[in-house]
C-alpha cells in the first residue's frame, strides 16, 4: 500500500491517534525539503494521499502544500487538518488541498474524510472505477467512456478529465487548472487548456459535450453548478 504523506513530524496526538486507528500507512516529514528525500527512498512508490496538519503551523502546513502541487503529476489529494479558529485563513488557498478536517474531531470523521477524497480523486483502495453519470473513468487502465462508448484520449486529455470529474462543481481558472494537472513547471500558456477542454468535448460527443461547462470570464467546472448535490439521488457506483 502506498503510504500517506504525513506532516509535522511529530504530528499533533489526537491527529496520531486518529491515522493509527484509519489503518492506512504514514510516513512523517518535518518540512517541505524532506518530501524529496522520501521520495527518493529505494522502497518509496508515490504517495497515496497526504494529510498535512496547519495546527499551530499554518504558513509551514501552507508552504507544504505549495511545494507538494508544484512536484507531483498527477497529484496526490490532500487533506488539510486544522483547528477551528484557523478556518478564516484558509481564503484563497483552497487551490492547495482538497478537503480539511477540523480538529479535535472523532477518528471515524478523518477516516471518513480520507475515504471520500480518494474516491472523488480516483485513489480509493476498493475501486479501479470512478463514475459520474454517464462518464466512466478506470483509474487502472487509464481508459474512460461515455455512455458505454469508450474514448479515445491522449494522456492529458485523460488528466484533465479525470481531475475535473473528481471535483464536480468546482469553478477552476485555466491557470488553476495549468497548476494543478499539468504541474507548476509547465511553461505553456492558458491556450493549452482551451484546446485540451475543446478536444474533450468534440470526443465527448454533442450529447455529452455539456459536462465541461465554462465559466464566463472565470474558467471551468465540470458538471451544472447543483451536479455535486444532484449526485445523491443518481445511480452511480464506486467500483465494479
Amino acid at each position: 500500500m502506498e503510504p500517506l504523506l504525513c506532516y509535522p513530524e511529530p504530528l499533533p496526538q489526537a491527529l496520531s491517534l486518529a491515522l493509527e486507528r484509519t489503518g492506512y500507512a504514514c510516513r512523517c516529514v518535518s518540512t517541505p525539503v524532506d518530501v524529496e528525500t522520501e521520495e527518493q527512498r529505494p522502497e518509496a512508490a508515490g504517495w497515496l494521499g497526504g494529510v498535512v496538519s496547519a495546527i499551530g503551523n499554518l504558513a509551514g502546513a501552507i508552504a507544504l502544500c505549495q511545494h507538494v502541487r508544484r512536484r507531483e503529476v498527477p497529484l496526490a489529494p490532500l487533506l488539510l487538518v486544522l483547528s477551528a479558529d484557523q478556518i478564516g485563513d484558509l481564503q484563497l488557498r483552497d487551490d492547495l488541498f482538497d478537503d480539511f478536517c477540523v480538529l479535535p474531531g472523532g477518528a471515524d470523521e478523518v477516516a471518513a474524510r480520507l475515504e471520500h477524497l480518494f474516491w472523488r480523486t480516483g485513489r480509493s483502495l476498493r475501486s479501479e472505477l470512478i463514475e459520474y453519470g454517464p462518464l466512466q473513468l478506470n483509474v487502472e487502465t487509464y481508459q474512460a467512456a461515455v455512455a458505454g462508448r469508450v474514448l479515445d484520449l491522449t494522456y492529458m486529455e485523460y488528466e484533465l478529465l479525470r481531475f475535473l470529474a473528481g471535483h464536480p462543481a468546482k469553478v477552476f481558472t485555466r491557470e488553476a487548472l495549468l497548476s494543478r494537472v499539468w504541474g507548476y513547471e509547465y511553461y505553456g500558456g492558458a491556450r493549452t487548456v482551451d484546446v485540451h477542454v475543446r478536444r474533450l468535448r468534440a470526443k465527448l460527443g454533442e450529447e455529452h459535450a455539456h459536462l465541461i461547462q465554462t465559466v464566463r470570464s472565470v474558467g471551468y467546472r465540470f458538471g451544472q453548478a447543483g451536479w455535486a448535490a444532484s449526485l445523491g439521488s443518481q445511480p452511480h457506483r464506486d467500483g465494479g
